[in-house]
């Protein structure tokens, strides 16, 4: 029954990646309003989530700071380098306009290891105890509300079709099995494992929201715009700070 619970569980949290469907109606003048936002919410998230979750959790789990500390840079470093790669592969010329594809593709891979990390979670919780394995899955579901919501904004802005974006979401989403498969295989192992992905998933974290979305949102200057960015970046962080009341 562990295998069915957990793969269950995956299944309707990878659900959650499918959030993206319900701005198909939107024309696409509010929809470039809507994706702003979300983008500003993302920043939110992505810090919050960072800094309050995965941060936290990693020196709790990893006994020496130090080493933690040196995962999160490490993990800066992996997508700075991916995003190097990805520009390179695109862009042969002094000035190239491929810069928001290199944020897609970086902001993709960044999705991947944290949904990687959910499956471990979801399959080593439900390998302890099924209580624990179902607490585990609400917390991860209330978390990943906020996160594919920022995750699908920054994909349409950074060009794809809504219906595109919804797609990578969800497939981005279904590599939360391979954790699930990862973590009961490996049981002994697995709760050990996580606690390395957890850091360099924070310093992916930090070098997007950081290096590429910010940089995105000093392009508008209009002062209404501008506060209602401040506001969407506050918000995404207290959402994430509110999720601390049901860990």
């Amino acid at each position: 029954m562990t295998w069915v619970f957990s793969l269950a569980s995956v299944f309707v949290v990878s659900l959650v990646s499918l959030i993206g469907v319900f701005t198909i109606s939107l024309r696409e003048e509010k929809l470039k309003k809507v994706v702003l936002f979300l983008v500003s919410f993302a920043v939110g998230a992505l810090f919050g989530d960072a800094l309050i979750h995965l941060l936290p959790e990693t020196f709790e789990q990893i006994g020496s700071r130090a080493t933690a500390s040196l995962l999160v840079l490490f993990g800066i470093l992996i997508f700075f380098s991916l995003e190097k790669f990805v520009r390179w592969r695109h862009c042969h010329i002094d000035h190239c306009d491929e810069h928001k594809q290199s944020i897609a593709a970086v902001n993709i891979f960044g999705n991947i290891v944290h949904n990687l990390i959910d499956g471990v979670l979801i399959g080593a919780s439900f390998a302890t105890s099924v209580s624990l394995g179902f607490a585990t899955t609400v917390a991860i579901l209330l978390h990943e509300i906020p996160q594919e919501i920022g995750n699908f904004g920054i994909l349409v802005h950074s060009g794809y079709k809504i219906k595109k974006a919804v797609l990578v979401n969800f497939f981005s989403a279904l590599v939360a099995f391979a954790g699930v498969f990862f973590a009961l295989s490996l049981q002994k192992y697995s709760a050990s494992a996580v606690s390395y992905f957890l850091p360099i998933a924070a310093g992916g974290f930090l070098y997007i929201a950081g290096s590429d979305l910010i940089p995105e949102l000093k392009h508008e200057t209009k002062p209404a715009a501008s506060v209602g960015q401040l506001g969407a970046i506050i918000l995404g962080i207290a959402v994430m700070a509110g999720l601390l009341f049901f860990e």
